[in-house]
C-alpha cells in the first residue's frame, strides 16, 4: 500500500514538472508573438501629456521606424510568466504574486530597454546597448535594490491580471459552450480569451501605468515620483484619471492573443507528452 502511495506521489510531482515546463514554453512562444503589442503599449504608458502623446497608429508608426519591435525581448523571456492553475485559486495567485516579485529585474530592464527605443528616432544614445550592459549600469548607478524598482505595483499588476484570467476564462467559456454558442472548439477557447483579456487588462492597467512609469524612471529622474502613491497622485492630478487606463487597447490587444497563444500551445503540447489536462 504504501509503496504504491508513494509510486502516485512520485508520478504526480513528475507530471506537475511536466505541466510547468509545458506552461513556461507555451508562455515563450506567446511572449514572443506578441512582444510588438507590448512594446507599443509601453511606449504609450510613457506618455505624460494629458492627450496620450498620439494616437494607436501614429505611435506604433514610430516605434516601428524607431526599430523598437522587439528590443527589451531577451529580459523579457525572463519576466514573462503563463496563468499559474496548480492548486486552489488564491493560492495560485498568491504563488504568482511572489514568482512576479522575484522575476521584477527582467521586468524592469525590458521596460526601459523598450522606453529606450524612442531615444533613438530623436537621435538620443539610448541609454542601455544591451540586457547585461543595463543590468551593469542600474546596479552601478542605483543599487541592487534598484533593480526592484517599481515592485509593488508590479506584483500587484501580476495578482490582478491573474485574478481576471482565472475568474475569467474558465467561467466564458463555460458559459460559451452552455449556451450552446459553440462548441469546446478553438472558436470557444478564442472567444473566452478575448473576454479574459478584457477582465484582465480593466482590473490591471492602473497598476500597470504606474509600473511602468515607475520602473522606466533612473536615478537621474528620481525626483519626479518618490513612490509608487506619489506617482499615481501626479498622473491623475496632471493628467486625469483616464490616463490609469493609457495603452488599454494595445495591452487588451495583446493579452487576448497572448492567452489564446499560450493555452493552445499548452494544449498542443500536452496532447503530445500525454499529460492529464488540468
Amino acid at each position: 500500500m504504501s509503496n504504491r502511495a508513494a509510486a502516485a506521489g512520485e508520478g504526480g510531482r513528475h507530471e506537475t514538472l511536466a505541466k510547468v515546463s509545458l506552461s513556461s514554453v507555451s508562455a515563450a512562444v506567446a511572449e514572443i508573438s506578441t512582444f510588438p503589442i507590448d512594446a507599443l503599449k509601453i511606449r504609450l504608458q510613457l506618455h505624460r501629456s494629458p492627450g496620450g502623446g498620439g494616437g494607436v497608429l501614429r505611435v506604433a508608426g514610430e516605434l516601428v521606424r524607431d526599430g523598437g519591435l522587439y528590443r527589451g525581448l531577451s529580459p523579457a523571456r525572463g519576466a514573462g510568466g503563463g496563468p499559474c492553475r496548480e492548486g486552489d485559486c488564491w493560492g495560485s495567485l498568491r504563488r504568482c504574486r511572489a514568482v512576479q516579485v522575484l522575476a521584477s529585474p527582467a521586468d524592469l530592464i525590458k521596460v526601459r530597454m523598450q522606453a529606450d527605443s524612442r531615444l533613438l528616432s530623436q537621435g538620443i544614445q539610448p541609454r542601455y546597448t544591451g540586457t547585461l550592459d543595463a543590468f551593469t549600469k542600474i546596479v552601478r548607478a542605483e543599487g541592487l535594490l534598484g533593480l526592484w524598482k517599481g515592485v509593488v505595483p508590479n506584483a500587484q499588476r501580476a495578482f490582478l491580471v491573474n485574478m481576471g484570467e482565472l475568474t475569467c476564462y474558465d467561467q466564458a467559456k463555460h458559459f460559451i459552450i452552455r449556451k450552446q454558442i459553440c462548441n469546446d472548439n478553438l472558436y470557444a477557447h478564442t472567444l473566452a480569451s478575448v473576454a479574459s483579456g478584457l477582465c484582465a487588462t480593466t482590473l490591471s492597467c492602473p497598476a500597470d501605468v504606474i509600473k511602468t512609469r515607475m520602473m522606466n524612471q533612473g536615478q537621474e529622474a528620481k525626483a519626479l515620483y518618490r513612490n509608487s502613491y506619489d506617482c499615481l497622485v501626479k498622473t491623475i492630478k496632471y493628467e486625469g484619471a483616464a490616463a490609469l487606463w493609457k495603452g488599454f487597447l494595445p495591452t487588451w490587444a495583446r493579452l487576448g492573443p497572448w492567452q489564446f497563444v499560450f493555452w493552445v500551445s499548452y494544449e498542443k503540447l500536452r496532447q503530445i507528452s500525454g499529460i492529464s489536462s488540468f
